[in-house]
């Protein structure tokens, strides 16, 4: 298991990248959206643009000792792993990086294992994994210095990804808790957040300093709070939370001629 600060380094060829967050899919809950899920899975593996960040709580995995029973989940948790994996076994060339969340953290506190990382170790892809917050650098295309001299990558982007931690009934607790976390990070180009359910978009900038040029800029960069796969009811319900959009993930868009990244909801 690579450590968290290993960049997950990817070369993509030239043209538009799709970049989905998905976070909360809450596979086996009884509340999961089957058809949505389905559905979505098999559109990403239509698009030869299309790309996955996968970022914790894959499967609900209700454990003995978890807030939520198990008798609350339609699948047990072997199966529900076994069945992620065919879901995202034609997927598995498109997922950029996966994370672990607070459901696969049970298991972890319980048994020392984290069914997240059994997932891409079956799927071979153990290498985009981190356990708790992976940074990926995504390069496109090429662009040529001159004959007999090395390639760079037209466009390069750096993006941040953590399940996320903390409750809040209202979206501006999620809203100042990822921006805050996307100020510590220089360079960064997007933060994806799960954990909340409340699916936004923000572009928050910051002061950078280029020591190089003796110039202080204004970076904006992009954060994502992702949606969940549950319908409204059960736990949200018992607890008084507000609903939110569920089951339509964002799409980043990836600018290969000019560093901007678009986002479509």
């Amino acid at each position: 298991m690579k450590s968290d600060f290993d960049i997950i380094r990817w070369k993509l060829p030239d043209g538009e990248v799709r970049i989905y967050p998905i976070a909360d899919v809450h596979f086996g809950a009884i509340n999961h959206n089957s058809v949505a899920w389905t559905r979505f899975c098999n559109k990403v593996a239509a698009d030869p643009s299309a790309y996955l960040i996968l970022d914790g709580d894959l499967l609900n995995n209700n454990t003995r000792s978890s807030v939520g029973s198990p008798w609350d989940d339609t699948i047990r948790p072997r199966e529900a792993k076994k069945m992620m994996v065919e879901y995202l076994e034609p997927l598995k060339d498109k997922i950029l990086c996966m994370t672990s969340g607070n459901h696969e953290r049970r298991s972890l506190k319980d048994a020392d294992d984290d069914p997240t990382y059994d997932i891409a170790c079956k799927l071979d892809i153990e290498d985009v994994y981190r356990q708790n917050a992976a940074f990926v650098k995504v390069s496109i295309g090429d662009r040529t210095k001159g004959k007999g001299r090395p390639h760079e990558p037209k466009i390069t982007y750096h993006i941040a990804v953590t399940h996320g931690a903390g409750g809040g009934i209202y979206t501006g607790a999620t809203v100042n808790r990822n921006e805050r976390w996307g100020n510590v990070i220089d360079g960064v180009d997007c933060v994806i957040v799960g954990h909340t359910h409340k699916g936004t978009v923000t572009r928050p900038s910051k002061l950078v300093i280029d020591q190089r040029n003796n110039v202080v800029t204004v970076q904006e960069y992009v954060v994502i709070s992702c949606v969940a796969w549950q319908d409204y009811s059960e736990y949200a319900m018992q607890k008084m939370l507000l609903p939110c959009r569920t089951a339509k993930p964002q799409t980043l868009v990836l600018n290969p001629n000019e560093k901007e990244i678009a986002v479509l909801w």
